[in-house]
């Protein structure tokens, strides 16, 4: 499949799934009632998708790679956001687990894509 537009890219679609799941998340009680850090980490899901979708409209593959690391650091900032809820109590263990393995799974597939452009330079 030819990728044509951003919304094409997995890595995207996966990102917008892990925001989607940070907003239900943070609109808890506790959670919501806690803006700076529910600003925080809803702010670094958000840059994931923002990040995928700008690199992709980037002039050349190294300026796409450029934006894809920040988006794989974003995914890492909310993987650490996610054990400030935790240990406040925001979140349970459970929900901790599968917002860490989504970002986890994200920052995967944008690592799979780095490795296909450094590989592939010229392909896009």
């Amino acid at each position: 499949m030819k990728i044509e537009k951003f919304e094409d890219i997995q890595a995207w679609q996966f990102a917008r799934e892990l925001t989607r799941a940070i907003y239900k998340a943070t609109s808890q009680k506790e959670f919501n009632r806690d803006y700076g850090l529910r600003d925080q980490i809803q702010r670094a899901a958000v840059s994931i998708m923002a990040n995928i979708a700008e690199g992709f409209d980037s002039q050349s593959n190294q300026a796409f790679l450029q934006f894809l690391t920040y988006a794989v650091r974003s995914a890492t900032e909310v993987q650490s956001h996610l054990y400030v809820a935790l240990d406040q109590g925001y979140i349970t263990k459970a929900t901790f687990n599968d917002l860490y393995q989504q970002a986890q799974k994200v920052k995967s597939v944008i690592c799979g894509l780095i490795r296909y452009l450094r590989s592939n330079p010229r392909k896009r």
